[in-house]
């Protein structure tokens, strides 16, 4: 399974952006798709995830209300709409697949595949 993100770019706070993660399998692989980010010199944290079956989705406190996860089955690609966006919203953003439970779906370890990450910075 190969995963690909796109859609990062420079943005001014307060605006909006949205992350594509393309996966090259017939179908989704894994329970949940996640999308984290990593800011300089920061770990890399949980932003939102969504139940490949059901389409149940989780967020992180700080992107709740801002953020929303989405997937498109007949595209093998998962969505994160971004708006109103912070400073601090600036990082590289990643999605990943797991087959975790769902207890373990904000845990980076978690996940099996990785995609290569797409820059997101947002000026103020």
């Amino acid at each position: 399974v190969q995963l690909q993100a796109s859609g990062g770019g420079l943005v001014q706070a307060g605006g909006s952006l949205r992350l594509s993660c393309a996966s090259s399998g017939r179908t989704f692989s894994g329970r949940y798709m996640g999308w984290f980010r990593q800011g300089p010199g920061k770990e890399r944290d949980f932003v939102a995830a969504i139940a490949v079956s059901g389409g149940y989705t989780y967020y992180a406190d700080s992107v709740k209300g801002r953020f929303t996860i989405s997937s498109d089955k007949a595209k093998n690609t998962v969505y994160l709409q971004m708006n109103s966006l912070k400073p601090e919203d600036t990082a590289v953003y990643y999605c990943a697949s797991s087959n975790g439970i769902l207890s373990t779906v904000r845990l980076p370890n978690m996940y099996n595949y990785w995609g290569q990450g797409t820059l997101v910075t947002v000026s103020s």
